[in-house]
């Protein structure tokens, strides 16, 4: 205790730059990147509490790593001094996004599982009416209001994954409806071709977008 006093009364540093000095070699952290933010913005500890409306101790408190700014303050931070906050993989060093705000979201208004992957089958439907008369109905008015049918998988995961690659992010709600547009346009073309191979035949009306 008394070495500590001395250093801190001879070589005029505060207890927090001590007991930041103390804590040893380090890679800088969080402790690292506040000083770093104070040195591009050129202020004090007392300057940045006043921009961040804190006070000077809990911008040591930052710097010696004792407590850490929240997610949200860290981001107005790095907003302030001018940075763009990144992630990177660890592996391949390449940037790594957050997942998108516009993500597609489920009837209910909720976000699908950020760990599942989402195909579309189609237009949305109930249920129950799969084996109904009122299934094709559904289909059109879902088609009207660009409402497809998501389904997403847990179990199989793995082997879609496999099979398809991993998908970056959840797709939009535009892109879920191009899709389904897309799965339309398949069907459509297997069915005229179905004609061709079947002059003879005679589909109801409305056969070609039921």
């Amino acid at each position: 205790m008394g070495t500590t006093s001395r250093w801190v009364r001879t070589e005029g540093w505060s207890e927090e730059e001590l007991e930041w000095f103390l804590m040893g070699p380090m890679d800088g952290g969080i402790p690292g990147l506040v000083r770093r933010i104070r040195r591009v913005l050129d202020v004090s500890q007392r300057g940045l509490a006043a921009i961040m409306d804190v006070s000077q101790s809990v911008v040591a408190r930052w710097e010696t790593g004792r407590t850490s700014p929240r997610a949200d303050v860290l981001h107005e931070l790095l907003r302030i001094a001018g940075l763009r906050p990144g992630v990177r993989d660890a592996e391949t060093g390449e940037e790594v996004e957050p997942m998108r705000n516009d993500g597609a979201r489920d009837r209910g208004g909720r976000r699908y599982p950020a760990h599942v992957d989402l195909d579309v089958v189609g237009w949305w439907s109930p249920r129950a009416s799969g084996s109904t008369a009122d299934f094709a109905a559904w289909r059109r008015r879902s088609r009207a209001r660009r409402d497809p049918a998501v389904r997403f998988h847990t179990s199989y995961r793995r082997l879609h994954r496999l099979l398809h690659g991993t998908p970056v992010d959840h797709p939009s709600l535009a892109q879920l409806v191009a899709e389904a547009v897309h799965l339309d346009e398949v069907r459509e073309q297997r069915r005229r071709d179905a004609l061709k191979a079947l002059p003879g035949f005679r589909p109801p009306p409305g056969w070609l977008t039921a």
